[in-house]
């Protein structure tokens, strides 16, 4: 055996570098999922697109992909109860369908998180410029991608210091932008005096084909709901507060943006055409309700969600780093954890690396255009996995003899709905760049393929090992 093989197939000592376990409650744990999908992102910029395609009948597709967010949401909670691994998709669809597509789904993943991560980054600038407008600063004192720059230095931190910290602050972070939107949006409904729009409630007039045309936008909204999983290992009694930290999160989000899309169109006066185009829909809402002076709180808390969600989304690709470090399927010294601080230093260091590198590389390209082209790159890596988390699950339910015809049913409305998710992100074919961003996922994919596939054939055994508790 060579050295090289050697150094690949020995797995890490058992009693080293492991993760903080149990340093999470079921509060904390429900704070990375909420802190990846940034609920705040969406009626502050991400509705325009569901708007534009549904049309008045925004609500009812964000209330579609609800349910299909939450089938997916369930099917995770029962690995999730079944496999209490950092690894997580990794591990769940590598025990389910073999470790090769468990390696290609950890592959899909890692680049999801890191994407929404440089996506959220761009997008941090251009909150910091709108909300130094609303406050009067028309010229700032640095460039704007500087922000960028200062934001992703304490999301770094945050993310090596303490995975209870960051999960805390991610946590309240959400929790202030959150409640600002929802005082915001009540103070709209009282300037309404009523809650009643009966063009949004005129079911026979909706075109019900572009209700579902808007899901896979709707679906980018949700995308992150899974990250907890990500936590197994430093969650309290993962086994329980996994599964419900995944759907509850999927399920306030589901509601959230359902209730917040109704009352933007009914503020906005169901012009949804206007929505569709605008630059910063829920506060050309407060405008319309005579409560422009909003639009600094608006921003601000756009801010805090956009450094919350980059920081989740650090901490979780580098824990699937981390796991796949463990099981040899990377480089082992992305397994390896900070003597004192308990995280995956080395992961988070890479995870952070890219994100910087592809910042700065992006920058000639406008902030919003690099945004858009990540965000859109990350609900690829996504999708791909939620559509074989919902096969999985039925799966590893009849090994153990658990399996019902509801599970069947459930998964395949899952599989079902993803596919159409796919066929809606690529068809009709979008306008350049994004016509060929599918293809660069693919060929990202192709390149992990390639690797694994090295891999399985130098070391078997390697691969092997991701029945086992690799990760101490």
């Amino acid at each position: 055996m060579s050295a090289v093989t050697e150094a690949t197939t020995t797995p890490p000592p058992a009693t080293t570098d492991k993760l903080r376990h149990g340093a999470l409650s079921i509060i904390e744990t429900f704070g990375q999922s909420i802190a990846v999908i940034a609920p705040t992102l969406t009626p502050a910029l991400n509705i325009t697109v569901v708007a534009a395609t549904a049309g008045i009948a925004c609500w009812l597709s964000y209330f579609v992909g609800t349910i299909g967010v939450l089938i997916v949401a369930l099917s995770v909670g029962i690995l999730a109860a079944r496999h209490a691994q950092a690894g997580s998709f990794f591990v769940y669809i590598g025990r389910s369908f073999g470790p090769y597509s468990g390696a290609l789904a950890g592959w899909s993943m890692i680049s999801a998180y890191i994407m929404t991560a440089i996506a959220v980054v761009e997008a941090f600038p251009i909150f910091v410029g709108n909300l130094l407008t609303a406050v009067g600063v028309t010229k700032p004192p640095v460039p704007l991608w500087v922000f960028g720059l200062a934001q992703l230095a304490m999301i770094c931190y945050a993310a090596y210091r303490d995975i209870r910290f960051s999960s805390r602050a991610g946590l309240v972070c959400e929790c202030i932008s959150v409640g600002i939107i929802i005082i915001i949006t009540a103070m709209v409904i009282g300037v309404h005096g009523t809650v009643i729009d009966p063009q949004q409630l005129a079911f026979s007039k909706f075109n019900y084909g572009s209700v579902f045309a808007g899901l896979p936008f709707v679906i980018f909204s949700f995308v992150g709901f899974e990250s907890s999983a990500t936590l197994a290992k430093e969650s309290g009694n993962p086994k329980r507060n996994i599964p419900i930290a995944v759907v509850s999160c999927a399920a306030f989000a589901g509601v959230f943006f359902t209730a917040i899309a109704y009352f933007m169109v009914f503020g906005d006066k169901d012009n949804t055409t206007a929505m569709g185009s605008s630059s910063s829909p829920f506060t050309d809402v407060a405008a319309l309700a005579g409560l422009s002076w909003t639009a600094s709180i608006v921003y601000f808390a756009a801010c805090i969600s956009s450094f919350a969600c980059g920081l989740a989304c650090i901490n979780a690709s580098a824990r699937l780093l981390y796991s796949m470090g463990r099981y040899q399927f990377l480089h082992g010294s992305m397994g390896l954890t900070h003597k004192s601080h308990q995280t995956p230093h080395l992961a988070i260091f890479l995870s952070v690396g890219i994100v910087l590198v592809a910042y700065l590389c992006l920058l000639p390209a406008g902030l919003l255009n690099a945004f858009g082209w990540t965000g859109t790159l990350a609900s690829f890596g996504f999708v791909v996995v939620y559509l074989a988390m919902c096969i999985a699950a039925p799966v590893e339910m009849k090994k153990t003899g658990d399996m019902k015809p509801i599970n069947v049913v459930v998964g395949a409305l899952g599989v079902a709905l993803m596919l159409f998710v796919i066929y809606g992100s690529v068809y009709p074919v979008p306008a350049y760049p994004f016509n060929i961003l599918p293809y660069l996922f693919l060929g990202y994919m192709v390149l992990g393929g390639i690797w694994f596939a090295v891999l399985k054939s130098k070391s078997p055994q390697v691969l092997a090992s991701i029945m086992l508790d690799m990760e101490g």
